[in-house]
């Protein structure tokens, strides 16, 4: 099967996932600034979890394109990913709702986690039926993803001791995916020549 059926879905549900975050904002009772404070701490979540919902976009189109075509362990894998994001709305939300107490912001790096574990079982299944080794090269050791999940991992029982260290390692992890990782762009320029 070629990609571009499998992008096309996981672009739909990535959208539709984004749709329901922003859908989770309310519109503030009042006119001023201060209106706007209640709703600061579900604003600021939805900001944090828009950012990683595009920054997996941003990562899946790419692989996608790296990888001649899927097998059915993709169609899973991905499928496995995609659980994992719609849950993000939920957490967000509750994170958001309770200004980032204990346990919603556990709860967030919980699901922030098992993206990543199952980002790097796609990427995995990815690599496992494009024998070409050309996916392979380009993800090399996956040093930021193993990184992400050990922040990911340390900053859920840190939920438990302050929240606000849990959330700066979850923006962290953000930065440093936002931070453009080039690996497997620089595999389809060199592919196309």
């Amino acid at each position: 099967m070629k990609t571009t059926r499998l992008e096309a879905f996981s672009d739909a549900v990535i959208a539709i996932i984004m749709t329901i975050m922003v859908l989770e904002l309310r519109v503030p009772h009042g006119t001023d600034l201060h209106a706007l404070r209640p709703v600061l701490p579900l604003f600021l979540s939805y900001v944090l979890s828009f950012v990683i919902l595009g920054i997996y976009w941003n990562n899946h189109h790419h692989m996608l394109h790296a990888a001649e075509h899927v097998t059915g362990n993709v169609l899973w894998a991905n499928l496995h990913l995609l659980f994992w994001l719609s849950l993000i709305p939920f957490t967000t939300g509750w994170m958001g709702e309770n200004h980032f107490s204990s346990l919603p912001t556990a709860a967030y790096g919980v699901v922030l986690l098992m993206s990543a574990v199952a980002y790097t079982i796609l990427q995995t299944a990815f690599i496992a039926g494009n024998k070409s080794g050309k996916l392979a090269k380009a993800v090399g050791n996956d040093f930021k993803g193993k990184l992400s999940m050990a922040l990911y991992v340390a900053a859920i029982p840190l939920a438990f001791v302050n929240e606000l260290i849990s959330d700066a390692i979850y923006v962290t992890v953000a930065i440093i995916w936002f931070i453009p990782d080039r690996r497997i762009e620089k595999t389809e320029v060199h592919s196309a020549h």
